[in-house]
């Protein structure tokens, strides 16, 4: 698992600054091209006409280029727009880590499968979706409108690491002084 730090978060922060950033998908937008056998399973694995794509560089390339509208998801360049199928979020949180900063604030890490790494707050919140064939559900923004769902390992740290409520319903976790509840 990745190690995470607040450190490497900044450091991200100023690479996306120098100009290595992910592309501007948000602002393209061309006519549908049609729909491409592109799929992202629920567990974060990509496939391409039904075999798994295990070159973790173009999954992470391709990722880059996605794009949600409403409930659909497309690869996107200034001049293409194909159609893929997610089965749930088309990320998966693989790690987190608790930081906590020189005014002892706690912030929480956390990795995806393609590489991203967030801290939980006001621009990447997370959410629990309560379902009746899953039972709780957690998202995190990871970047534009795209969501990751946690891992299990990872919504079991969260767990953890749960605290009571300020207003006493239910257990949640904290991230740069926002609350989010878990239950």
């Amino acid at each position: 698992m990745p190690q995470l730090s607040l450190d490497d978060i900044q450091a991200d922060a100023e690479r996306a600054r120098a100009g290595v950033e992910l592309p501007p998908v948000e602002s393209w937008n061309p006519r549908l091209s049609g729909d491409i056998d592109i799929r992202i399973a629920r567990d974060g694995t990509w496939y391409h006409e039904g075999g798994a794509i295990t070159r973790r560089e173009l999954v992470r390339l391709f990722s880059g280029l996605l794009k949600r509208e409403g409930d659909a998801y497309f690869l996107v360049t200034p001049v293409e727009k194909w159609r893929i199928q997610v089965e749930d979020a088309p990320f998966v949180i693989v790690a987190l880590a608790r930081e906590v900063d020189a005014a002892g604030m706690q912030h929480l890490v956390f990795a995806t499968n393609v590489g991203d790494q967030v801290i939980a707050g006001p621009d990447h919140p997370l959410r629990v979706v309560e379902t009746s064939e899953r039972g709780a559900a957690p998202y995190l923004r990871v970047r534009r409108n795209l969501e990751a769902l946690l891992s299990r390992p990872v919504y079991y740290q969260l767990a953890e690491i749960a605290e009571p409520a300020p207003d006493g319903n239910g257990h949640g976790v904290a991230s740069g002084g926002i609350f989010y509840r878990l239950a």
